[in-house]
């Protein structure tokens, strides 16, 4: 009967393969979820783990950590591990301890990051523009930016030690993550801050310890919160550097001047324990009055000169020198020199003193008007020359001009300047001295007298004079005076007294002519003669000696006996 029996038909590949999957389903174990194992075997440096399959998987022992490297890990142990995939080429279940850490690390970063509270993560390296941090098997990213509040030049001491990060950026899909140590500290400090803040007042004076210095001031430790002491307030003299009166760990007292609640930031001060030097300064420091002060710093617009300690006044450019125009102060003074100032003004709100350092050594132009009266004679160095006349150097770095009209007597200015050069010594008269506008006027010319002047000293107008004929021309005829060197010109019409006998051509060079002076101008350096006016003047006079010519004398008979009676005196 049993040979009889169909023997049970033998199951395929494809059935094997079925039941296999259903026994994977049974166990429900998915690839790429982690999930809980029993180590049954140490083999080497790899561990045998069972995860509930048909088949087993194998774990380096170095990715179980401490536990794997000192052989702590045994069979019976339970662990979870990362199942990528079922079955291998070797028949093995893919299983990583490593990969199983990192998904339970990313589930509670990411509770973390939701909540916004901190990590705990040990930097391991550091990469370009920052380090990789371990967050208890994920790796994450902190920038340098973020290390710390303030730089940190060496970040050795940091490295591998567990510290608490926050997270500020996840990306699971990319597998980055950028944590901040910096963000930790700026909340405990601003805990600590305003607890410490709390306990200060405004105009409390309290110790520091100068904690760091920078150009513009000083950092100091107020037991736990930094105040700012500006260069400014640290005294009321001038501070180049904070360097020259402070030290980096030394203690100070200052006086707490605000409190910004909502930022923490201190500004302290020093020169306020100190009583103020501006204080009646307007009494220590009189306008006019002159002291000695040294020259602190040199700007293009002037001088400062510290007068004492915190007070300093400033030298305008324009108050510098008398002569010296559009030069650099530093052309002028030095720092650190000791300098003779007048006090020109004060201004106790705004803390300003204008001072002058021309007017403490004398105005040279009232110096040159006090020994240089008008009509001295001076001697000056050819400066300059313009289309206006000469400049001459004289005493005391002052400069006098000669004008064009007063370079020669009988020659043009522009004729004249060309035989003047520039260095030569020349000799001048002062004309004029305007202290306000700063101006001298000299002349060369007059060095040697006014010779028009020297010609008509003896005439007056009225005078008659003699003339020799020079020149005649169809306007008149120009005559040499005799006993001078001077030549007048008489018009056309005043060659006669009648119309008709004013012709030039009545005359011929080398005669000699009579005339009357009828004008001088000194100014325009001219004399006007008329031999019309000197014959109405001697018919007036013959008119009044012999009668008038109603007595029935003719005008004739009257000129015929006044002339009779000249050239008898002439005779005599």
């Amino acid at each position: 009967m049993a040979s009889m029996q169909q023997a049970a038909p033998q199951p395929s590949r494809e059935d094997f393969a079925a039941l296999l999957e259903q026994s994977f389903a049974d166990a429900d174990v998915q690839e790429g979820t982690v999930v809980d194992g029993t180590v049954v075997a140490i083999e080497k440096d790899m561990a045998v783990i069972d995860v509930g399959l048909k088949v087993e998987g194998r774990v380096p022992l170095k990715e179980f950590g401490v536990r794997g490297r000192d052989g702590e890990l045994k069979p019976g142990d339970r662990v979870e591990v990362y199942l990528e995939r079922v079955e291998n080429a070797l028949g093995e279940a893919m299983l990583s301890r490593e990969k199983a850490r990192r998904e339970e690390s990313w589930v509670r970063l990411e509770e973390s990051f939701e909540k916004n509270d901190t990590v705990q993560g040990t930097i391991f390296n550091q990469v370009k523009g920052g380090f990789t941090v371990d967050l208890d098997g994920a790796v994450a990213f902190l920038p340098r930016s973020q290390v710390d509040v303030r730089p940190v030049k060496d970040v050795g001491p940091l490295m591998q030690t567990p510290q608490p990060f926050r997270i500020l950026k996840m990306d699971k899909r990319r597998g980055n993550i950028v944590v901040s140590r910096r963000s930790v500290l700026e909340d405990t400090l601003a805990e600590q801050r305003s607890e410490l803040v709390a306990k200060l007042k405004e105009g409390q004076v309290v110790d520091g310890v100068v904690k760091n210095i920078t150009e513009y001031g000083a950092f100091v430790d107020l037991g736990g919160i930094d105040g700012l002491l500006h260069v400014t307030d640290m005294a009321w003299r001038r501070v180049n550097h904070p360097s020259e009166i402070l030290a980096i760990g030394e203690t100070v007292k200052v006086q707490i001047i605000r409190i910004n609640p909502e930022t923490f930031r201190i500004s302290l001060g020093m020169k306020q324990l100190e009583a103020d030097p501006w204080e009646g300064i307007e009494v220590k420091y009189p306008v006019n009055a002159k002291f000695t002060g040294r020259v602190t710093n040199i700007t293009d617009y002037g001088a400062f000169v510290e007068l004492e300690p915190g007070i300093e006044g400033l030298i305008h450019v324009s108050e510098m020198s008398w002569t010296k125009k559009n030069v650099h102060p530093g052309k002028i003074v030095s720092t650190s020199q000791e300098v003779e100032v007048m006090v020109l003004e004060v201004d106790p709100q705004k803390r300003r003193i204008s001072l002058g350092l021309k007017q403490a050594m004398g105005n040279p132009w009232e110096e040159f008007a006090d020994n240089h009266p008008v009509g001295t004679l001076v001697e000056g160095e050819v400066k300059n020359k313009t289309e206006f006349g000469l400049f001459l150097g004289l005493d005391n770095d002052v400069d006098g001009m000669v004008h064009l009209s007063d370079l020669s007597w009988d020659r043009q200015g522009e004729e004249a300047m060309e035989e003047y050069k520039k260095g030569e010594m020349v000799k001048a008269v002062v004309l004029e001295v305007d202290v306000d506008k700063e101006r001298i006027s000299l002349g060369i010319k007059q060095v040697e007298g006014d010779p028009f002047a020297e010609a008509v000293e003896g005439i007056r107008k009225g005078a008659i004079v003699t003339g020799e004929i020079v020149e005649v021309k169809d306007s008149g005829i120009e005559v040499k005076i005799a006993d001078t060197e001077m030549t007048a010109f008489i018009r056309r019409a005043e060659l006669a007294r009648d119309r008709s006998e004013q012709r030039p051509e009545r005359f011929a060079a080398g005669e000699k002519v009579d005339a009357r002076v009828t004008n001088i101008d000194k100014k325009a350096r001219r004399i006007a003669l008329s031999i019309k006016a000197l014959e109405i003047a001697e018919e007036k006079e013959a008119v009044a000696q012999y009668g008038s010519t109603d007595s029935g004398a003719s005008l004739g008979d009257i000129l015929g006996a006044a002339l009779k009676k000249r050239n008898a005196e002439e005779k005599n």
